[in-house]
């Protein structure tokens, strides 16, 4: 096997463990975009489930346009615990995408 080969290999093995095992260790708390949004609201807890009092602009937000998607929240299907296949199966599609779009885009010897 080639040099590149090899790192190509390594870079793919490497990759899978990240987004297969370390993604375990991600936080559950919201991202900056999520506390932004609930800047000046509580949320409670009513008979029909969860509300937001106050002011904020996540008061006005509605699900996703992807929500019921199979990879949607970052696990399979939304399954609990499902977050490490649901990398390893983000790097795939990624690095199909990114190789399939160098390919296409790469130079095809000298031009004159």
């Amino acid at each position: 096997m080639s040099t590149a080969g090899r790192f190509y290999v390594g870079f793919l093995v490497v990759a899978m463990l990240i987004a297969g095992g370390l993604s375990y260790f991600a936080s559950s708390a919201p991202d900056g975009l999520d506390t932004v949004a609930m800047n000046g609201c509580r949320t409670v807890q009513t008979a029909g489930g969860e509300e937001l009092t106050g002011d904020c602009i996540a008061q006005h937000a509605g699900g996703h346009a992807t929500a019921g998607s199979p990879l949607a929240d970052y696990s399979l299907f939304g399954g609990h615990g499902t977050v490490g296949p649901a990398g390893i199966i983000g790097v795939i599609v990624t690095l199909a995408l990114a190789g399939g779009l160098f390919w296409l885009l790469r130079r095809r010897g000298a031009r004159t």
